[in-house]
C-alpha cells in the first residue's frame, strides 16, 4: 500500500509544487542525485571512476509537455555527451523515450533519438534506453530495434523482471545479442500486466538472469571495455545480494568471464557492495541522475525502499 501510494506521488503534481518547496526534501534527495548541473555529475563520475567503478549518466526529466522542452531534453543529452567525451571519463548514458518526445510526437522523438545516438556514436558511447512503465514497452523497443537496423548499434535496452511478457522480449533481444539491462521495475502496474508477488518477481529474475547469461555466451562473451563506455551483454540492475549471487554462481558455472557481466546500482545506495563487487574484479556501474527535475525520480527510490521515508520525516520534523 505504501509504494503505491509513493508511485502515485511520483506522478502528483499538485505533490511535486508542495515537496520540492521543502529544503529537507532536496538534501534527502541529494544521496540519490549528483546535484542540478552537468558539472556536478563529472565531479561525482571522476570520484567513482577513481575507486574502480564506472558509471551511466542520466539527466533527470520525463514526460516532457510540449516539443519545445522535448527538443532542450535532447539538447541537454548530447551536451552531456560531449561531456563525457570532453572529461574522459569513465561512462555512458541512459536516457527517457518520454523525455525526448514519445508521449507528443513519436515522429519527433524517433528524429531525437536518432540525433543523440549519432553523437554518441562520434564519441564511441553506447546509450542505454530506460524502460517506462507498461503504456511505453512497445514503442521503446519498436525504437530500439529501428536504430539498431539503421546502423545505430551503440544502443541498449532495459528490462523489468516483473513484466509478465519481459521472457518474451529478452528471448527476442537475444537473437541479436543485445545489451540489456534486467531490473525488477519500479512503476505501479495491474496484475494482468505484472507479477503481484516479489517472490515471483525475484523467480522471473533469475529466470531472465540465466537468459541474459546465456545469450552473453552464445555471442562470444564480449567483455565490457576499458574506457567504461561499452557493457558487456547482461547487466543486473540490482542491490538484491540474493539475485547478485545467483548471477554470480551461474556465470562461474558456463565459464562466463567476470569481465562479461556488469553488475549495475543505484548513486547513493549499497556504496559497501558496490565496493565489494568492484574488488571481486566485476565491472560495476552505479547510474548518477543529475539535473532539476529530480522529484519523480526522489519518489521512485522511496517506493523501492520505504525505509528512506521514515529517514525523510525525521529530519522534516526535527528542530
Amino acid at each position: 500500500m505504501l509504494r503505491a501510494w509513493l508511485i502515485y506521488l511520483s506522478k502528483a503534481g499538485w505533490a511535486q509544487n508542495l515537496v520540492s518547496k521543502w529544503s529537507v526534501a532536496r538534501r534527502v534527495a541529494s544521496r540519490f542525485v549528483a546535484g542540478n548541473e552537468l558539472s556536478d555529475a563529472i565531479r561525482v563520475i571522476k570520484e567513482l571512476n577513481s575507486q574502480g567503478i564506472f558509471v551511466t549518466l542520466d539527466h533527470l526529466g520525463e514526460s516532457t509537455t510540449n516539443l519545445n522542452e522535448a527538443e532542450q531534453a535532447t539538447q541537454a543529452i548530447i551536451d552531456m555527451l560531449n561531456a563525457i567525451d570532453e572529461e574522459n571519463v569513465q561512462a555512458n548514458a541512459s536516457i527517457k523515450l518520454t523525455q525526448i518526445g514519445l508521449a507528443l510526437d513519436k515522429e519527433r522523438c524517433e528524429q531525437n533519438l536518432r540525433r543523440i545516438l549519432s553523437v554518441a556514436k562520434e564519441h564511441g558511447i553506447m546509450v542505454r534506453i530506460d524502460m517506462e512503465d507498461s503504456p511505453w514497452v512497445d514503442a521503446t523497443l519498436e525504437l530500439y530495434f529501428k536504430m539498431r537496423q539503421e546502423g545505430l548499434d551503440n544502443v541498449g535496452v532495459v528490462i523489468q523482471s516483473y513484466l509478465r511478457r519481459a521472457e518474451a522480449d529478452v528471448r527476442r533481444l537475444m537473437e541479436e545479442g543485445a545489451r540489456v539491462r534486467l531490473v525488477k521495475g519500479a512503476y505501479k502496474e495491474p496484475p494482468e500486466i505484472a507479477f503481484p508477488k516479489k517472490q515471483d518477481v525475484d523467480a522471473n529474475y533469475d529466470r531472465l538472469t540465466r537468459m541474459l547469461i546465456d545469450g552473453a555466451k552464445a555471442h562470444g562473451a564480449p567483455l565490457v571495455s576499458e574506457d567504461g563506455k561499452w557493457p558487456p551483454i547482461p547487466a543486473i540492475g540490482t542491490h538484491d545480494e540474493a539475485r547478485i549471487e545467483y548471477a554470480k554462481e551461474y556465470s562461474q558455472s558456463v565459464g562466463l568471464p567476470k569481465r562479461a557481466i556488469e553488475f549495475q546500482m543505484l548513486y547513493g545506495i549499497r556504496r559497501d557492495l558496490q565496493r565489494a563487487l568492484a574488488k571481486e574484479g566485476y565491472p560495476v556501474r552505479v547510474y548518477v541522475p543529475y539535473g532539476t527535475e529530480w522529484y519523480p525520480y526522489f519518489m521512485r527510490r522511496l517506493a523501492e525502499r520505504p525505509a528512506n521515508l521514515w529517514f525523510f520525516i525525521s529530519n522534516f520534523f526535527r528542530k
